[in-house]
């Protein structure tokens, strides 16, 4: 049975999804759930592309109203002691889809547009992508209304520790599990870590596995940083040859040059791969004959963005996003590729790093111009996955090498594309609904033998 512990309604984007007159696929769940029939609605957009897999696969009803809405959403506010002697009210969310499969997972984003329907959107997505990749979760996500970047690392470490405490009763090793997001980065997991160790019960180093993406020396996990990045390259590694596509000779650009964009440029570089043209939000930048990605990630790490990088040449968004390659990588945030984009954008593959960056407008654009996409709950599942190996080193009391934890991704990544790839075969659908029917199929296993008490 759903909990609702807020019923604050979340922040619309618009994101022109479909001509005028597009179907809202699933009208009828929709309703009967309350979900506002708005189609650039992002919640609509992500629950809408569960409901059409759903529809094709013959899920039972009883499912889809089940996984329409949330468990549990949390909303607190709390205030926080500036370095001017001020205090401000921050606001911070942690929504609980789903448990079917285990915990809830998922990460915190620290961004001052967070809003509850993107934090809904983004733990709906979870359990989809932990049922797919065959990780023991299901999901979860959080955040906190703030811009890190206008804030001193003393007034972060205050609202960081401020807000584990406001939700410290709704987290925990073996309920639900947080990691870093958009905007957060392993201090931050330390800094929720210790501080839940001091508010809880629970002792000793277990503790610590309420939380992953903690620094190494901290109980966190070799290759969790580059986790993301290296998960959407092992699937474009499996994927490009069945697209007539050789990893080693593809060309690629990189949508937002953060934590995934960077390390999928730094590792699909390392396979042979050419990056020539990247863009954030500082700018865009090209150049034809190549950009090493690890140079760039270092200017990046300088300077705050790709913008003033000597080594290319600033460009228009158009020219960007028209500069012919093999593979596009959006890495940013969610609804950045709308029809415009999809109607600039030169390439034969998109590889959806980030998650929910193709709004169902631009999907239906890309699909039409033949260009194919594989989808987030695929592609960006490394993350979550490096995650989980790193909860269970915490459990066991054990530490991988980063040779393992390489092998063990790898290993869940190819098995997450084969049943994407058989999901397709079997319904005769694009990638994005195999990939969402392969991770309902686990979900509705999983209903099956559990059943619903009482």
């Amino acid at each position: 049975m759903s909990t609702t512990m807020t019923g604050s309604k979340g922040k619309t984007k618009s994101a022109n999804n479909g001509a005028p007159g597009a179907p809202i696929v699933g009208g009828k769940i929709l309703a009967e759930v309350g979900l506002p029939p708005d189609p650039d609605n992002l919640y609509t957009q992500t629950v809408g592309t569960m409901l059409h897999a759903a529809e094709v696969m013959n899920l039972p009803d009883y499912l889809k109203l089940i996984l329409a809405q949330p468990k549990n959403e949390i909303m607190v506010h709390f205030p926080v002691k500036m370095d001017n002697g001020e205090f401000r009210l921050v606001k911070g969310y942690r929504v609980q889809h789903n448990n079917a499969l285990g915990p809830y997972k998922g990460g915190l984003r620290f961004h001052p547009d967070v809003h509850l329907d993107d934090v809904k959107s983004l733990a709906f997505l979870m359990t989809m992508k932990c049922s797919l990749v065959g990780v023991p979760y299901g999901g979860g996500k959080g955040g906190i209304k703030v811009d890190p970047r206008k804030h001193s690392k003393a007034e972060m470490e205050r609202i960081v520790r401020r807000f584990t405490s406001a939700i410290a009763h709704n987290i925990g090793p073996d309920y639900d599990i947080p990691a870093p997001d958009v905007g957060s980065n392993s201090q931050h997991m330390a800094w929720i870590a210790d501080t839940y160790a001091f508010l809880s019960e629970v002792g000793g180093r277990d503790a610590s596995a309420v939380i992953t993406g903690k620094p190494v020396e901290f109980g966190g996990s070799l290759g969790r940083e580059k986790a993301t990045g290296q998960g959407v390259v092992d699937t474009l590694v499996e994927m490009l040859p069945e697209l007539k596509l050789k990893p080693e000779k593809s060309t690629f650009s990189v949508l937002g040059f953060g934590n995934v964009g960077s390390w999928s440029g730094r590792i699909f570089q390392d396979k042979g791969a050419k990056m020539t043209a990247v863009a954030d939000h500082t700018g865009f930048i090209i150049n034809e004959k190549g950009i090493d990605a690890a140079d760039l990630a270092a200017h990046v790490n300088a300077k705050g963005g790709v913008a003033g990088y000597a080594k290319a040449s600033k460009c228009s968004k158009e020219d960007f996003y028209k500069t012919k390659v093999d593979v596009f990588i959006p890495a940013a945030l969610e609804q950045m590729i709308q029809e415009p984009e999809a109607e600039m954008v030169n390439c034969k593959v998109v590889a959806e790093g980030a998650n929910a960056p193709t709004t169902p407008g631009g999907e239906r654009v890309l699909q039409s111009r033949g260009i194919e996409v594989l989808p987030a709950i695929l592609c960006n599942a490394g993350g979550v996955t490096v995650s989980y190996f790193e909860w269970v080193q915490n459990k066991t009391f054990k530490s991988w090498d980063l040779a393992t934890v390489d092998r063990e991704l790898n290993k869940h990544m190819v098995q997450a594309a084969g049943k994407t790839r058989a999901a397709r075969k079997k319904y005769n659908c694009d990638l994005r609904t195999a990939s969402y029917i392969a991770a309902l199929e686990r979900l509705q296993h999983a209903y099956e033998v559990r059943g619903i008490f009482p």
